[in-house]
């Protein structure tokens, strides 16, 4: 019979409310199978990683996530696995976890926004939807995936998109890959993957990689501050299409020549990052050393640093890996 390991994290769908009303993750994976909505039609093996809100977990956290998902898909008997993770950093850890996903099987991402103990729980009907997903064969060779209100996304590119609302998952610029009700899942687009990185070589302690925003006005004391305190990367959540001003592009050019990767992104919800404009825009960052992250937003722009510079350390290579990994993983 075919089985589906669901690795549990923690996060909104784990939460239970104390006495004073503060929401804390409690549940375990058991517990959150008890719960669905209607059987599954296949066996489930449940497996506590840990139990933890999201905007806790470091990448050694999110390491040891991928590692889960590694060490269940070592059974050949598991048709796909699916992970509860709360919804603050599941754009992050899921996105890592792809980084290093190369089985055909389907490893689906989902959580709750109202806590275990809600009358109108939606963590129920999320899990129960992930595994038809992670059960489906339209779903193998998509990656890693994120299920959430009905709608399958890819790893790359989706996002929290409403800090409260039940649909709080969107991918911009490519959409959803397809949808999930009542046990069908119909999947509508499939996503061109890069070659997954090699997970045995990640060490992510150590790799210290942080988001620096540029707004008008701004200095460099912020980026300085980064560099200063150890920073190896360094992503620049920019306006517009990729824009700061001129201190700015003078300080890319000495932290490039320093060996810290900058990575160019934009604060703007959806559309690519584009060289344009010089005086400080992106035409003068790109040619300081930034390298631009096309539709990649910040958060998942420093995961990608985190696991090149994890992987590789060269700076060069990780430029070079950056580009390639931005250029080929696109929607089909």
């Amino acid at each position: 019979m075919r089985r589906i390991v669901v690795l549990s994290t923690g996060g909104t769908i784990a939460t239970r409310q104390d006495a004073h009303g503060t929401r804390l993750a409690a549940e375990s994976a058991d517990a959150l199978l008890e719960r669905l909505p209607w059987p599954p039609g296949v066996a489930i093996e449940a497996r506590d990683v840990f139990c933890l809100g999201s905007y806790l977990l470091t990448p050694a956290d999110m390491r040891g996530v991928a590692l889960a998902v590694r060490e269940a898909l070592a059974d050949e008997t598991v048709a796909g696995v699916v992970v509860t993770h709360g919804t603050d950093s599941l754009e992050e850890t899921a996105y890592l976890v792809d980084l290093f996903h190369g089985d055909p099987r389907p490893v689906v991402f989902t959580g709750a926004m109202r806590p275990a103990d809600a009358p109108d729980g939606d963590g129920p009907r999320n899990l129960a939807d992930a595994i038809a997903v992670a059960d489906a064969v339209a779903a193998r060779d998509l990656g890693v995936l994120v299920c959430f209100d009905g709608q399958v996304y890819p790893a790359r590119g989706t996002r929290k998109a409403h800090t409260t609302a039940p649909a709080a998952f969107a991918a911009p610029d490519g959409g959803p890959l397809g949808r999930v009700g009542d046990g069908e899942v119909r999947i509508s687009a499939v996503p061109v993957r890069p070659k997954p990185l090699d997970l045995g070589a990640f060490r992510p302690d150590g790799i210290r990689a942080d988001i620096v925003a540029c707004y008008p006005g701004c200095d460099v004391r912020a980026l300085r501050a980064v560099a200063d305190a150890g920073a190896r990367g360094v992503v620049l959540e920019a306006t517009g299409a990729g824009n700061a001003n001129p201190e700015v592009a003078a300080e890319v050019a000495r932290l490039t020549a320093s060996g810290v990767v900058v990575a160019l992104s934009t604060r703007v919800q959806a559309g690519p990052v584009a060289a344009l404009y010089g005086n400080g825009g992106g035409a003068d960052l790109v040619r300081a050393g930034a390298v631009p992250t096309g539709t990649l937003r910040p958060s998942q722009a420093r995961v990608l640093l985190i696991a090149l510079l994890g992987a590789y350390g060269d700076p060069e290579r990780v430029r070079a890996e950056f580009n390639d990994s931005l250029e080929r993983n696109t929607h089909g």
